[in-house]
This record gives C-alpha cells, sequence and structure tokens, in this order.
C-alpha cells in the first residue's frame, strides 16, 4: 500500500471551504451523489481503459486529517488576516472518516464518454472532500492504461516493456503509470518499485554507459554476458550497429558456460526497420535464430504500427516517454459532478449543471450504465437512473446527438458497469490481482468491432440515455432555464 501516511491535504483549497461552508450551514450530513466521467475521447480513438479504482479506494480508507494537517489549516488567513476556518471545523475534521458508498466499474473495463466511471453516495461533505483526490488518480491511470492499450494493440503479439519511469511526472508519476501501463496490456516494467508494490515482472538491458565504462565495446558485451548469462540483451548501437551486433554474435560464442543465452539485442538509434532486417539476416545467419531484436526510441503506437507494416524484425518493445506522459493527450477530461442531494425531509433532489449546449449539460440522478452485446461484440451502452430503472423494451437517446436512437433487439445479452466497492464506509469488493485486470483489458479491447480499433476516424461507440431519464433531464433543464 502506497498511501499509509495522511494525504488529506492532497486536494484542491475549494474543497476544503466548500466542506467549511456545508458544515456551518448544517449541511454536512445531507446525503448526495456525486459521478465521475470524461468527456472527450483520449487519443482521439473510441474507447478508454478504467483504471485506478484499487489506488482510489485505498486513499479513501486512509484518507485522515492528522494533527499537522489541522495545524497547517489553522495558519491560512483570509483577506483580513483572520482564520480562514474556525476551531471547531478543525477539530472536526480530526474525526472524518468515510462512511458513505461508492460504486465503479471494474478495473480493466472500456468505458467511453458521459458512461458513469465511478459513483459516490455519501453526506455531502464526505464526497465532496474526496472530489480531488479521486479525479487525480482515476483520470491519470485510465489515460496511460489507454495509451498502453493502443500501444500493445499496434504491437499484436509482439511484448512490450514499459520503459518510462525516468521521463514520468514525478516519483508517483512513474508508480502510477507503471500499474496503469500493465492494466493496459505492457508486459513487464523496467521499473523496480513498481515491480515490488504490484507484483509486476520487471525486465532490463544495460545503457549506453556500461559499453562507454570500458575500453573495448566486445569486452563491455563480454563482460555484461558473464554477470548475465541469462538475461543477457546486448545494447550494440553505441558505435556503429552492424558491427555492434557482430561483436555480441562473436561474444556470444565464445562463451562456454551451458546456462548462457542472449536473450535479445536491442537497438535505440537508428532506422528500426532497415537496421532490424539488417541484423536479422546476421543473426540467423550465424545460427542465432531464437535471438529477438528489441527496439526502443521514442515509440507510440503509431511509429510501432508504421513499423510493422513496413516489415520490421523487432518483436519486443520498449516503450517509454510517450507512453508514460499519456504525450498526445496529457490529461484525461474527467469531471465529478453532483446529480442528487436529499432535501430536509430525506428525499432525493435531482440536480444538473445547464450548459449553453443542452448535450453538455450534466445527467442528473442516481446512475447506472448497462452494457449491451452480442455474439462477443459491444453494441452500445446506455444510462439510467436506479429509481427510474430500465424498461426491456427501451429506447435510449444518443448523449449528444438526440436525432440517433437505440432500441433493444432480440438475442442481446447485458451487464450493469457499477458495482458495489465500499458500503457504508466498509470495502464490499475482492480485487482481483493486477495480471487478471490485465487480462480483462486485453479481452475487453477484442469486444469492440476492428472499426472501433483503429487509430484514424474510429468508429464512435453509442452511449444513450434511457428514454425517460432523458425526458425527465430536458424537462428539468426546462424548468431551471425559467428560474
Amino acid at each position: 500500500m502506497i498511501y499509509k501516511s495522511s494525504l488529506a491535504l492532497f486536494t484542491d483549497l475549494y474543497q476544503l471551504t466548500m466542506a467549511y461552508g456545508y458544515w456551518k450551514t448544517n449541511m454536512l450530513n445531507k446525503r448526495a451523489v456525486f459521478h465521475l466521467n470524461f468527456r472527450k475521447m483520449p487519443f482521439n480513438g473510441s474507447y478508454a481503459i478504467m483504471a485506478g479504482v484499487q489506488t482510489a479506494v485505498e486513499f479513501i480508507q486512509n484518507f485522515r486529517f492528522d494533527l499537522s494537517d489541522v495545524e497547517y489549516l489553522s495558519t491560512l488567513k483570509t483577506s483580513d488576516n483572520e482564520p480562514l476556518f474556525e476551531d471547531k471545523f478543525l477539530e472536526y475534521l480530526l474525526n472524518f472518516k468515510f462512511s458513505g458508498n461508492l460504486h465503479a466499474v471494474e478495473e480493466g473495463n472500456l468505458v467511453f464518454p458521459y458512461v458513469p466511471m465511478l459513483r459516490v453516495e455519501a453526506p455531502i461533505l464526505q464526497a465532496q472532500l474526496l472530489e480531488s483526490p479521486i479525479l487525480n488518480v482515476i483520470n491519470y491511470q485510465t489515460l496511460i492504461a489507454t495509451k498502453a492499450a493502443r500501444v500493445c494493440h499496434a504491437a499484436q503479439d509482439d511484448t512490450v516493456v514499459e520503459f518510462g519511469m525516468r521521463r514520468a511526472q514525478g516519483i508517483d508519476g512513474a508508480i502510477s503509470a507503471s500499474r496503469a501501463a500493465y492494466i493496459g496490456g505492457c508486459h513487464s516494467t523496467s521499473h523496480v518499485l513498481a515491480g515490488k508494490l504490484f507484483d509486476i515482472p520487471v525486465k532490463g538491458t544495460h545503457a549506453h554507459s556500461w559499453v562507454m565504462a570500458f575500453e573495448e565495446e566486445i569486452t563491455a558485451f563480454s563482460e555484461y554476458a558473464n554477470v548475465m548469462p541469462q538475461n543477457c540483451v546486448l545494447l550494440i548501437d553505441t558505435y556503429d550497429t552492424v558491427e555492434g551486433v557482430k561483436k555480441a554474435i562473436q561474444v556470444a560464442k565464445n562463451i562456454k558456460r551451458k546456462n548462457f543465452n542472449l536473450l535479445a539485442v536491442r537497438l535505440d538509434s537508428g532506422d528500426l526497420n532497415f537496421l532490424s532486417i539488417e541484423i536479422r539476416k546476421i543473426l540467423d545467419s550465424h545460427g542465432f535464430e531464437k535471438t529477438k531484436i528489441m527496439a526502443s526510441n521514442e515509440l507510440d503506437e503509431y511509429l510501432i504500427r508504421d513499423l510493422k507494416q513496413q516489415g520490421t524484425k523487432v518483436t519486443i518493445w520498449g516503450v517509454g516517454t510517450k507512453l508514460i506522459t499519456g504525450n498526445d493527450q496529457p490529461a484525461l477530461d474527467g469531471v465529478y459532478k453532483l446529480s442528487a442531494i436529499t432535501d430536509d425531509k430525506g428525499k432525493w433532489k435531482y440536480k444538473l449543471k445547464l450548459s449553453e449546449q443542452t448535450a453538455k449539460s450534466t445527467n442528473p440522478g442516481i446512475l447506472q450504465a448497462r452494457r449491451f452485446y452480442k455474439d462477443n461484440k459491444y453494441l452500445f451502452d446506455v444510462i439510467y437512473d436506479e429509481n427510474f430503472k430500465i424498461s426491456q423494451n427501451f429506447e435510449a437517446v444518443h448523449v449528444r446527438d438526440f436525432s440517433k436512437v437505440r432500441k433493444k433487439t432480440e438475442g442481446v445479452e447485458h451487464k450493469d458497469l457499477l458495482v458495489p466497492i465500499i458500503q457504508d464506509g466498509k470495502i464490499v469488493y475482492k480485487f482481483p490481482n493486477l495480471k487478471e485486470i490485465r487480462e480483462r483489458s486485453i479481452n475487453e479491447v477484442k469486444m469492440l468491432f476492428p472499426s472501433m480499433q483503429r487509430f484514424l476516424n474510429p468508429e464512435p461507440y453509442f452511449v444513450g440515455l434511457e428514454k425517460k431519464l432523458h425526458d425527465f433531464k430536458i424537462n428539468l433543464m426546462n424548468k431551471m432555464r425559467k428560474l
């Protein structure tokens, strides 16, 4: 578990000022429902991979204000140099503990714009305080898991090693990203701490500095081969790539140890397609047909796809910067919005945020999402309200284009996506291990039609509001505009 010490102040100040407001106005125990979803498809694709739920739950379970937290908060001042928070509120925070409910899409599942990924039902003060940290965790890990899934899809059956720790945004960014990349389909990581924390296989070679530390390249190869006889991957492009592979072969032939195996040679520069073809010829001609070719060097799904189409002989891909940073989309635009709150009598009152564009207004209610599928292919998702339910012969109106409607057809199966994770403050869900989550994400992508898996102009996946919920939303919006 990463989050053992107090991280209660890992939030935005306005979460605390709102919490103070709920406390001050005696609203703190009103039940509220918040949903987390994103609105724009990452990487111009057609899907995302849910990730970060277990990390978020660990955070929630360990979410406590300690003395140092409240002592710091007591130093914050207003513009009149008065304490920002009352002492009694700070005393209340010392006893804070989440007592609500959390439902979430299971990690490794596909998620799409506007589909609720996570639902929090709790006293409003508690639910509000969780907004910023939950968004931070889910947004980032979902983004990186999605990027990894795209990279692994491009690599097809090849091995993908996540190489990005040194380029990640800080220590926690590297830890979270390694976890998410493995969920997305990467086979291993170079990041040793992530390997320890999450039981991810760790893999690595050596750097150019190893070769440069010796007078001769062949000596560097020979010494490394002796040090790592069964984990020998030699980086051959420090000086001359073709000469480098020839020296690697010479060293491998001279090693007499029975347990020696030249697993692979690695390229980190140059024309990866041309060089991999030449290297494959040289390796094969000397009887090293089983020695693989590994490549790194600013790889992403687009370059890997192009190299595969050109006939590259690379079969192991070390993907770093462009995976670990999300590169072409540095953030997922996930939001956490209030959708319902109880009145003074404990009755639910549905809420939404208006927008100038009707389709961009938030969805009211206590939401669930149902996914429909047939013949091992996903067809569409329907967002419905837990109180309105969903009828057997439903209609679903597209979340953004109201002219598009889907109806249930015969022979279609379904599953509800949000499952209970925390009930009354206690975990009620057994988290699978990361290997199982990774396997789920790989199988999930296969449930999409090929037209939805392509990188360029993929077919969009249909997400709709159940008709009763859609009509209720429109009526509520009309009433609010008249206020």
